[in-house]
């Protein structure tokens, strides 16, 4: 990877424990919400979460550029390490004291996601990969289950914020993959649902308005465990390009099958 790896990671591990402590604190003590939009909503606890973990990495990389979802870019522009971090992911369900967000922070080296971290606070789990190395959790190794049909998968997906204006909005995707396999679930964190399908708690997981702090961490930990991760194109994908399926790569050609299927404008 790079010849300061475990640096990198354990700076990162740290990083993702001491913002989760804090989401944890915050949770229990109080925190104010702003909107960015009807439904989008930022807490001060991201904020703070954001700058704690921003300053931890920079503490010790001070040369690093940073792209995180509430500051945007900063740092040094001519980095080839591009720290990418979503200090809570989950907001919606930190909001209403719904008990599953997360920590995310990856790390691209030279435009390649080579490191990934994601915390969940909540349940004191620590999902962490680095490139050729192995995914873990909290230190064990995991691996993506061994489902190879559909209709005996469990799947997982979201929706995004602007679910009211877009038409790209996944609930067509969302009917048509229900009707196929055999549970369908919806968590409010891209993050825990990488991680889920890398521990095999999940067999798949899509989604369509993502941005890069949302897969940055869980895409390395999800290929990390075995998996497969593509836009709706299997040969294609990219964390800017806001398209992902990630799955145990057992089912990914079925499930992109289904979700590239057109509906029939009679219905039939």
């Amino acid at each position: 990877m790079c010849p300061e790896n475990h640096i990198l990671l354990s700076t990162a591990v740290d990083a993702a424990k001491t913002a989760g402590a804090l989401l944890v604190n915050r949770a229990h003590e109080g925190f104010q919400i702003e909107y960015k939009d009807v439904v989008n909503l930022v807490t001060d606890a991201d904020r703070a979460a954001e700058e704690s973990i921003v300053s931890t990495i920079r503490d010790v990389f001070p040369t690093h550029r940073f792209l995180a979802e509430e500051r945007g870019l900063a740092g040094q522009p001519e980095s080839p390490y591009q720290w990418i971090i979503d200090p809570l992911d989950g907001t919606t369900n930190f909001a209403h004291g719904f008990p599953f967000y997360a920590v995310s922070i990856g790390l691209e080296y030279a435009g390649t996601c080579v490191l990934g971290v994601v915390f969940d606070p909540v349940h004191d789990e620590l999902f962490t990969a680095e490139l050729g190395r192995g995914a873990f959790l909290n230190g064990r190794s995991i691996t993506v289950s061994n489902i190879s049909q559909l209709n005996a998968s469990l799947l997982v997906t979201g929706f995004a914020y602007d679910i009211r204006e877009n038409p790209n909005n996944n609930l067509d995707h969302f009917a048509r993959v229900s009707l196929q396999v055999q549970g369908m679930r919806r968590t409010g964190s891209a993050a825990l649902d990488l991680c889920y399908v890398a521990s095999g708690r999940f067999d798949a997981f899509w989604e369509v308005q993502l941005q890069p702090w949302d897969m940055a961490a869980g895409i390395v930990i999800l290929q990390e465990a075995g998996g497969l991760t593509s836009s709706f194109q299997k040969d294609t994908f990219s964390i800017y390009g806001q398209e992902l399926v990630a799955s145990n790569g057992l089912i990914h050609d079925a499930l992109l099958a289904l979700l590239n299927q057109n509906p029939s404008p009679s219905g039939h």
